[in-house]
């Protein structure tokens, strides 16, 4: 059986790497991207089965980065991360299912290992807490 292949994209190649640690044991082949670019570049080269988006980063925000995955057709299950105000995540969701993205779960920093594990596990289908 071949690996689910995990895309992330977060200028911080700390929690990045953090994100990698969680998800290989987890049968993830995982690729990190810090920038935008680089990220649309990766996701042309071989579509992912889940996303890891970072809302706040220098080039491309999440906002940016969802509407192109809706222009792609994605199929991913999608991951959206903030370090900054939750809302910013819930609207970036918000609008990424209502353009037609099929699973868009979000998530605050810090996150804890047993959090990250959890949402990768269940491919992002995860109950959200807000509703």
């Amino acid at each position: 059986m071949c690996a689910k292949r995990l895309l992330v994209v977060d200028d911080e190649p700390r929690f990045a790497a953090f994100v990698r640690r969680v998800a290989v044991p987890l049968g993830y082949d995982v690729e990190v991207t810090t920038h935008g670019r680089d990220f649309q570049s990766a996701y042309e080269r071989e579509t992912p089965d889940m996303i890891v988006v970072d809302m706040v980063m220098p080039d491309i925000d999440g906002n940016e980065l969802v509407l192109w995955l809706v222009e792609k057709g994605c199929e991913a299950d999608i991951l959206i991360i903030t370090g900054y105000s939750p809302d910013y995540a819930i609207n970036a969701k918000i609008l990424g299912e209502f353009k037609g993205l099929k699973s868009v779960t979000t998530m605050s920093k810090p996150i804890s290992v047993k959090e990250l594990r959890k949402a990768l596990a269940s491919g992002g289908h995860m109950p959200d807490p807000d509703h």
